[in-house]
């Protein structure tokens, strides 16, 4: 730690160049707010016309700018927003607050082009990063008309997921686990609702979503792969306000409004499905069945005065599936966040957040008369400064501490008939701890770089037993049988509560760079290094609510991953399309495997079914995008691979795959999607969505043997084959029977359509012997073929 310190202290002290502390300059600062309902504006432009002087808003539409002494014209720029001029004289430091207007409301002012803030794309060092409006996602077309941000950002180049009924999503070739999910700063553990099929954002309670899939900054840690930071609405602090909508499989409403006599505001959004109401109608087996999902989203905040504002979110949400009275499960995360928003003066803006999230699973067998309830709790303090030092110089440092409380799970007998006896698996805790400094610093008119290091550290806490094994070895590879089983276990040390069993602490420098090579092209690089403590264990592509975590310690060590990017952007075409051209190369040291017929679930001792070994991703990915006009849209493209090698070097043995690179269950070749949205008139809007994906790599038997009756399949070396490849087409038609801006009520129908042709996607291919012929055959498994939908969504 101490190492960290003058690291941060050396690193903060070099950020600071003479040249920033011009003493003929004032700053302007404030926040910038939707005139309508409040909501502060996440990434609005900030700039001085006919300069290079110009800032973006932070997470809370705070803003801070210098510039020397001088008359100029300050213009703010939102996407889908009227821009806003005004004249200033700067001879002091002001504090100036701004509201806009949204681009549908009529008015009578001039409309300023902003075209300063149409190249900030190119400008900015920020690359790898994925950004969408909670509007455009309500455009995109989606399965069963339920609005998804986790599907709608698989359109995005480089993300995609295990296929149809699969929970979570891969980015760059890494793991569902090797992302960061952020709802309000909150870890959220389990993206999926209805094991996968949607997720359990509220797309009517989202302001904001952004995906950084690469180049990772510093104030961000725990994963190696991406961080998808997810931002809850404030609420409505001008009136009472009602959105929502109903769909053929759930319905939703939010309500918002002001509270504490207009110096604060609220917002509560729930949401329900009754997806159990059409087993029974397909068919009458099923009619016992049940299964839903519900959530609910909380946020309210309360202005204490200029400088000072708290904000208190929080979110529930729960899965509940029930087969025919025999099997129940449940599962859910719960996450809490109270934060306090403290602006120091004109260039200082600081926030304290404390933190609670929780994701736990509950399974019963009634047949078996037992309950297995497991959990994952972590605490977390987290401290972020913001410092607008200069036009050209702006630094944010801080820190935060987690406290993880993991649950592997407990048997629970429900009857002392119950053939199951009670099982308590050990719990574990840990402590990770980060500090960071980052810097975005422009060089020169055309250099602009971001720079940061970040020091992690974390502490496997003791109380309970650990198992020794012989030579240190929890595997070991009989060679006589040419397979890998449990080491020879001889003994136990038991540890304290507050003992530490293992320390492990990471330096983890980023770096980012724009060169504008144009004024609207640019070339970008970056390189991050990330360290991750936490693993999720699984080895089968099913959808399961089972999640089980494992904290690094004695025998798991820590991921950590380097990734290089470079990339090419250019605006055209008077800024109406876009063009991003990133290459990327990702290494992962210590990722998990799994050997064959590891049993991962009910295990006290993990460190006998795994092994460590290495991966890495590389590829090339494109985006062109169409951001004005009528019609509107995206093409991504990906080419890419993603391999995983584990030799089996401190246990002995081939490995897994003899020690060769092999394909990981993510790999996807080629991924292809075009998004378009056309606005036929102000009443009418299409749009549609195509989808083409490299099928995901599986294992398939090769061949067969007998014995005694007894017939036993062989399988070929692990991920060598795909399944076919995956495709579909959805489109949906919205209509708005008025639209006018004055009116409160405003209502839309959208009719939708799933997988027009109706392709038999593969989620699955199983081999088996039919019982009538006796010959070999394989069967396939596609869970969704064509499917219409129809929903009413209303804002009021």
């Amino acid at each position: 730690m101490k190492k960290a310190i003058f690291a941060l202290i050396f690193f903060t002290s070099f950020l600071f160049p003479p040249q920033i502390f011009a003493q003929d300059s004032y700053t302007i600062s404030g926040r910038i707010k939707d005139i309508n309902n409040g909501e502060t504006l996440f990434g609005a432009s900030v700039f001085f016309k006919d300069t290079t002087i110009g800032v973006i808003t932070n997470e809370y539409g705070f803003y801070s700018i210098t510039a020397p002494k001088g008359n100029y014209t300050l213009i703010i720029s939102y996407m889908g927003y009227v821009d806003l001029s005004q004249e200033v004289t700067l001879d002091s430091d002001k504090q100036l607050n701004f509201e806009m207007f949204t681009s549908s409301e009529e008015l009578d002012e001039v409309i300023i082009t902003a075209e300063e803030t149409e190249r900030a794309n190119i400008k900015k060092p920020e690359m790898s990063v994925s950004k969408l409006k909670s509007e455009t996602i309500k455009k995109i077309p989606v399965v069963l008309g339920e609005v998804d941000i986790v599907k709608s950002i698989q359109t995005l180049p480089g993300v995609t997921n295990g296929g149809e009924g699969t929970s979570g999503f891969n980015v760059r070739g890494g793991a569902v686990d090797q992302n960061l999910v952020l709802l309000d700063e909150a870890i959220i553990y389990n993206t999926s609702h209805l094991l996968g099929f949607f997720s359990v954002f509220n797309a009517d309670a989202i302001k904001d979503v952004k995906l950084y899939k690469g180049a990772i900054p510093a104030r961000f840690g725990g994963r190696v792969s991406s961080v998808l930071d997810v931002r809850q609405k404030d609420g409505n602090s001008k009136r009472l306000g009602l959105t929502g909508g109903i769909g053929i499989i759930s319905s939703r409403l939010a309500v918002e409004g002001p509270v504490f006599k207009n110096k604060g505001s609220f917002l509560l959004a729930g949401r329900g499905s009754y997806a159990h109401l059409y087993a029974g109608a397909i068919e009458d087996a099923l009619k016992d069945n049940k299964i839903n999902f519900y959530d609910l989203n909380l946020k309210t905040n309360y202005k204490i005065n200029e400088k000072n504002k708290l904000y208190l979110s929080g979110y529930f949400g729960r899965d509940v599936f029930d087969f025919s009275k025999n099997f129940e499960s449940s599962y859910g995360n719960l996450s809490g966040n109270l934060r306090w928003n403290h602006i120091f003066n004109d260039k200082i803006f600081s926030n304290l957040s404390l933190i609670y999230s929780k994701y736990d699973y509950e399974i019963s067998i009634n047949s078996m008369k037992f309950d297995w309830i497991a959990s994952i709790n972590n605490y977390n303090v987290k401290y972020d400064v913001n410092y607008y030092a200069s036009n050209n110089f702006k630094l944010d440092f801080g820190g935060n501490a987690i406290f993880y409380d993991f649950d592997p799970g407990q048997i629970k007998p429900t009857s002392s008939t119950s053939p199951i006896n009670r099982l308590k698996l050990d719990e574990k805790k840990a402590l990770e701890t980060g500090v960071y400094a980052s810097a975005e610093h422009k060089i020169s008119k055309k250099l602009t770089m971001e720079y940061g290091i970040r020091y992690s550290s974390f502490v496997r806490l003791g109380g309970q037993p650990l198992t020794n094994y012989a030579n240190n070895r929890p595997v070991i590879y009989n060679s006589s049988l040419g397979i890998y089983s449990e080491g020879i276990a001889i003994g136990e040390t038991n540890y304290k509560d507050d003992e530490s069993i293992k320390t492990f602490g990471n330096l983890e420098p980023r770096l980012g760079l724009s060169f504008q090579l144009t004024e609207s092209s640019s070339l970008k690089a970056g390189y991050s290094r990330a360290a991750q403590y936490i693993h999720l264990l699984s080895n089968t592509t099913s959808v399961t609510p089972v999640d089980v975590w494992t904290p690094s310690g004695k025998f798991i060590k820590p991921q950590l991953s380097n990734q290089y990017a470079l990339g090419y952007f250019k605006n055209f075409t008077n800024n109406t399309y876009s063009l991003e051209v990133e290459a990327y190369y990702k290494d992962v040291e210590n990722r998990i495997d799994y050997l064959d017929g590891s049993e991962l679930i009910g295990q006290n001792n993990i460190e006998t079914e795994i092994l460590n070994g290495e991966s890495r991703a590389y590829g090339l990915e494109f985006l062109l995008r169409k951001s004005k006009g009528d019609f509107t849209g995206w093409l991504a493209y990906t080419i890419s691979k993603s391999e995983q090698r584990t030799l089996g070097d401190n246990v002995e043995g081939p490995g897994i795959n003899n020690g060769n690179w092999y394909n990981t269950a993510h790999d996807r070749t080629h991924d292809v999607s075009l998004t378009g949205i056309y606005k036929l008139t102000d009443k009418w809007t299409f749009s549609s969505n195509l989808v083409f994906q490299t099928g995901r790599p599986v294992t398939y038997p090769n061949a067969q043997y007998q014995y005694e009756d007894i017939t036993t399949a062989s399988y070929s070396d692990r991920n060598s084959n795909r399944l076919p490849a995956y495709h579909r087409l959805d489109i949906s038609a919205t209509y708005t029977p008025n639209n006018k801006p004055e009116r409160r009520w405003k209502g839309e129908w959208v009719f939708g359509i799933y997988n027009v042709y109706n392709r038999k996607n593969a989620a699955s291919i199983s081999f088996g012997q039919n019982k009538e012929t006796g010959i070999n055959e394989a069967t396939r498994t596609a869970i969704f073929g064509i499917i219409p939908s129809i929903s009413y969504n209303f804002k009021f």
